[in-house]
Parts: structure tokens; C-alpha cells; sequence
């Protein structure tokens, strides 16, 4: 008895002690960042093993609140900023106060944002940036022009060469869907993501799917964080990327989760991400991330972009606003767009030629086509939801518990994109015969 006794005791402290020597890390990331950072983490600390937990953004916040009650992850990591704002308002961020001679070297803000939580729930480690990347040879190919703003994905000559990944899926492309609302308004910024939306070849699952499928050729242009961009680039692959006028530079975050099993191993790998040798990590071809520390950047490759020196942004983004309707823009988005892409894509088919018809219709009286193509683009274009009523409590509450309002509303949802799609249709396929 007293042998097996000890036994157990002695199994279950090597447990502990296994147990002890990891840090398990919730991540979007791809595999080039997580695992360079693995690799480079472990060899500072021989003791400590990384775990990853490679989970979809909005996967991951789903994750940590369903084991809430007993916490099975260290650290949450992805690049959305509104992301952590979620997690910290359900309380499930824990506060930390990384070393002064490290907080020192960081700036408060980058721009208007800042770069870490005040209350010190999470804290940025890149800053990051979003935009469009662009395959040279396809364009050239295709007789296409490169883009410079989220408006020229609207441009009919665009039509299925886009590609994009679902916001419910990517917490990057979400941050940019966020990002075209409130830098053009609710109303032309919906307008602005269903014309682009219908322009687009296919959506894809992850937002890794995008940068892959511009690589390849299979589209020439996708909708991306910057370092889809600049690791390609640098990567030697034929495409570019920039950085709309009317974008945000936001920082991504870790944080450490609130009651997991490795608490001091989360404080190492959060010291070691916002040191100088984390942060030069960033600067690996495969990884190509902006570090939040300014001084770093003497140090950078050739034509490394700066965001502490480079005019970026134009849109003062508000985190608070998109945590709280979060979850209600990425539904959305799915029942309008990615769920109804094919009946979006046919309307926008059928409005750019009846456009091109009326172009070409010399010498004739188009101005009953045109007020065809006029209503047929406004039923293309309109979303079924205001801006207050999205960011009502009653509806991101519903949300959140997936309650009886939230499956009412996707549905009439489904049934004003499907309706608005097959006007848009017919009113184009009106107007195209009126030419003829």
C-alpha cells in the first residue's frame, strides 16, 4: 500500500513538473511565425516547452470562453485587436506589468491607437497594417491595373479576379470589414463591401487561403494584413502590396489567459515577444511583422516599411465599437456575401453589362436603362440592418448566447439578400434588353 502510494505521489509531481515546464499558447498565426517563435523562445528558455493551439480567431475567443471554468490554455495571441477587448470585458484576460526597462523602450500609441491595453490585460507586440497584395504577372496577363483603395475593388474590370476570406473566419479580414465601415459609414461602406463582394472569385475558409491563391495566380488580386504582403515579397514572389489611404494601423496582441496552468511561463513568453531579441524575430523574410519598437528599424532590410515614420492610417479606429457588434458584422457578412455569393455575383454580372451596353448604345435614348441599372445597383448594394441596430445590446446579446432573435434575424437576412439579388437581376436583364 505504502509502495503504490508513493507511486502515485511520485507520478503525479513528475506530472506537475511536465506540466510546469510548458507554456500553451492559443494562435492564429500561420506556422512561419508560431513556429519561429517556438524555436527562438525555447532556446532563451531550455526549460520551457511551447505548446501551440493553432485556432481561427473567433475560434479561439469561442474556445477560451467555453473553458472558463477551468482554463486550459497560457496565452491567446492573434493580431485583432477588438479581439482582446472581447476577452478582457468577459474578465478572461489576466493583468500583468511586464519590466520597466522593456515597457520603457515601447511608445504609448502608434498614431492614436494604443499600443497596449492601459489596464494591462494584453499588449502589442507588431503593428499591423491592412491592405491589398497583387499578383505583377497575372495583372499584366489580365490587362489589369494595380489597385490603391478598398473603392477600386468595385471597378467592374475587377469582376472575379478578387479573393478574400470570410471575417467570421479570419480575425484579420474581420478587422478590415471593420475597418472600410468606419472609415466610409455604415451604409456606404455596406455598399462598398457588396459591389467588391460580388466582384470576388471565391472566399476563402482562412485567411491564409488569400495570399496563397494571389501567389499561385489563381486570382490577381486579395485582401490581406500587411505581412501576407512584405513576407512574400521578401520571399522573393512576384507580387505587391499597399496600403490604402483609408486604412488602420493597430497593434497585434498577446495576453496572458486568466487562471492557466503556466502563469510564470505566460510572463517569460510575453517579456521575451516585446524584448529586442522577440522583436527582431519579426524581422525574419518568412515572418515580415512591424515591431512596436521604433529604434529597431535601424536595424531593419533594405526598404522595410516603418509605421512610426511612414504616413499611414487615415481611419482613427475604435476597437470598442467593433468588439461590441463583432459578432454581428461577421454574421452578416456570411448571410449577405459569403453565403449568397453566387446570387450576388450573378446581380453584379448582370448590372456590368447592362452598363457596358448602355455605353455603347450611341445615339439612343438610355435613360429608361439607366434608372433600371440606378435601382438595380441600390438593391445590390443595401444591407438589412442599420448601424444602431447593429450595435443594439439586444442583438449582440442574442449573439453572443445564439438565441432564438439571432436565428430570426439571419434568416431575414438571407430572405432581403435573396430577394435584393434576383431584383438587382432582373432590373439589370431589363435594362440590357431595353439597348437592344
Amino acid at each position: 500500500m505504502k509502495r503504490a502510494l508513493f507511486t502515485l505521489l511520485t507520478l503525479l509531481v513528475l506530472t506537475t513538473a511536465a506540466a510546469a515546464k510548458e507554456v500553451v499558447i492559443v494562435t492564429s498565426f500561420p506556422k512561419e511565425l508560431f513556429e519561429g517563435y517556438k524555436k527562438a523562445f525555447e532556446a532563451k528558455n531550455p526549460g520551457i516547452k511551447v505548446v501551440i493551439n493553432s485556432k481561427q480567431t473567433n475560434a479561439g475567443v469561442t474556445y477560451l470562453r467555453e473553458t472558463r471554468s477551468k482554463p486550459e490554455a497560457d496565452i491567446f495571441w492573434v493580431s485583432a485587436p477588438d479581439a482582446f477587448q472581447a476577452l478582457k470585458t468577459d474578465g478572461l484576460l489576466d493583468k500583468y506589468a511586464p519590466p520597466k526597462e522593456i515597457m520603457a523602450k515601447i511608445p504609448a500609441k502608434i498614431g492614436t491607437f494604443p499600443i497596449h491595453d492601459p489596464d494591462g490585460t494584453y499588449f502589442g507586440f507588431a503593428v499591423s497594417g491592412y491592405g491589398l497584395m497583387w499578383n505583377r504577372n497575372y495583372l499584366q496577363a489580365h490587362k489589369l491595373p494595380a489597385p490603391k483603395e478598398w473603392t477600386d475593388l468595385t471597378n467592374p474590370r475587377y469582376f472575379n479576379h478578387l479573393v478574400i476570406s470570410a471575417p467570421s473566419r479570419s480575425g484579420t479580414t474581420h478587422l478590415t470589414v471593420e475597418v472600410i465601415l468606419q472609415a466610409y459609414g455604415w451604409e456606404k461602406g455596406w455598399a462598398l463591401l457588396l459591389n467588391s463582394g460580388g466582384n470576388m472569385g471565391t472566399i476563402t475558409e482562412r485567411s491564409f487561403g488569400v495570399p496563397e491563391a494571389v501567389v499561385t495566380g489563381q486570382y490577381g488580386i486579395g485582401v490581406v494584413i500587411d505581412f501576407f504582403g512584405l513576407s512574400n515579397i521578401a520571399s522573393g514572389q512576384p507580387v505587391d502590396f499597399v496600403y490604402p489611404s483609408l486604412t488602420s494601423v493597430v497593434p497585434a496582441s498577446v495576453g496572458i489567459v486568466k487562471g492557466g496552468p503556466n502563469p510564470d511561463n505566460a510572463k517569460a513568453f510575453v517579456n521575451y515577444l516585446l524584448s529586442e531579441a522577440g522583436q527582431t524575430v519579426l524581422f525574419s523574410p518568412d515572418i515580415a511583422r512591424l515591431p512596436v519598437l521604433p529604434d529597431l528599424y535601424a536595424k531593419a532590410p533594405k526598404n522595410y516599411p516603418n509605421p512610426f515614420t511612414m504616413k499611414l492610417g487615415g481611419v482613427n479606429f475604435n476597437d470598442k465599437l467593433s468588439s461590441g457588434r463583432r459578432d454581428v458584422v461577421n454574421s452578416l457578412y456570411d448571410h449577405v456575401i459569403t453565403f449568397r455569393h453566387r446570387e450576388l455575383k450573378d446581380a453584379w454580372d448582370g448590372i456590368y453589362k447592362a452598363e457596358e451596353a448602355i455605353s455603347k448604345a450611341k445615339g439612343r435614348d438610355v435613360a429608361q436603362a439607366q434608372g433600371l441599372v440606378g435601382e438595380a445597383r441600390k438593391a445590390a448594394s443595401q444591407p438589412p440592418i442599420t448601424d444602431k441596430r447593429a450595435s443594439d445590446k439586444e442583438v449582440t446579446d442574442a449573439f453572443k448566447s445564439k438565441s432564438g432573435l439571432k436565428a430570426q434575424l439571419e434568416t431575414e437576412w438571407e430572405n432581403f439578400a435573396r430577394a435584393n439579388y434576383g431584383k438587382a437581376k432582373e432590373l439589370a436583364s431589363k435594362a440590357l434588353a431595353l439597348t437592344r
